[in-house]
């Protein structure tokens, strides 16, 4: 089963190395650098865990998180 990660950051070195070591591990990652987008991308797909960044353009990982807890039960991770 390829499990499905986002991850919601907006310096690009960060996204980009744990895009490649994700992936590396057989996970499908779907990516994105502001917290809007990110929330969309939740409503159109099925995500296994989100990993969010604490401070994005649009709306902050704290929102975001509060928001997938009132739908979703999957894993967050945040970085910070």
């Amino acid at each position: 089963m390829n499990r499905k990660i986002l991850i919601a950051e907006d310096d690009s070195d960060i996204l980009n190395l744990l895009k490649l070591y994700l992936e590396s591990s057989g996970f499908q990652v779907l990516t994105t650098s502001d917290g809007e987008a990110a929330w969309n991308i939740m409503q159109s797909d099925k995500i296994d865990l989100a990993i969010l960044d604490v401070m994005l353009p649009e709306m902050d990982g704290f929102t975001i998180c509060q928001k997938i807890r009132e739908k979703y039960t999957f894993p967050i991770i945040m970085l910070t």
